[in-house]
């Protein structure tokens, strides 16, 4: 399900999906706790990337794994190529968790401004922001270590 999108390796084109929408969660789950102003406008959209940025997550890590054994179904990959598979590999599922807990507080954040008082509301967009950095960081690490493992570096 994950190996190819008509006839292409799926992973590099699902990727790009999470590239965007986990960097977009991100910043607007962070603007939409720290700015009530914006919240009525914004909602939707987090609400909407809180659900699909964890899923470009998963699809991303699943899809990695079936290129991988596509690539090197006749073995395993050996020396420098090897060691950058590998560390660009440790951060999927690094990513995959911080995106889906940055997932899980957007939507409880969303469901807080509507529904419960102000101090759940707080509570909730002072742990969007560190959650969001970290989100941030893996999204930057597994894209940079993706590409060097790919074009070298």
């Amino acid at each position: 399900m994950f190996e190819e999108v008509l006839g292409l390796p799926a992973h590099p084109l699902i990727v790009h999906t999470a590239v965007i929408f986990i960097p977009l969660l991100a910043v607007g789950s962070v603007v939409y706790g720290v700015v009530p102003r914006w919240r009525p406008a914004l909602g939707w959209a987090v609400a909407a990337l809180g659900v699909a940025a964890p899923l470009t997550a998963f699809a991303a890590r699943q899809s990695g794994e079936a290129f991988q054994e596509r690539l090197f179904s006749g073995g395993a990959p050996e020396g420098a190529m090897a060691q950058r598979i590998q560390e660009h590999e440790s951060f999927a599922l690094p990513l995959l968790l911080t995106s889906i807990g940055l997932g899980a507080v957007a939507l409880l954040l969303v469901y807080s401004a509507a529904r419960l008082g102000k101090t759940a509301t707080t509570v909730l967009s002072v742990l969007t922001v560190p959650l969001a950095l970290a989100a941030g960081f893996y999204v930057l690490r597994a894209g940079h270590t993706g590409a060097t493992a790919v074009w070298g570096g």
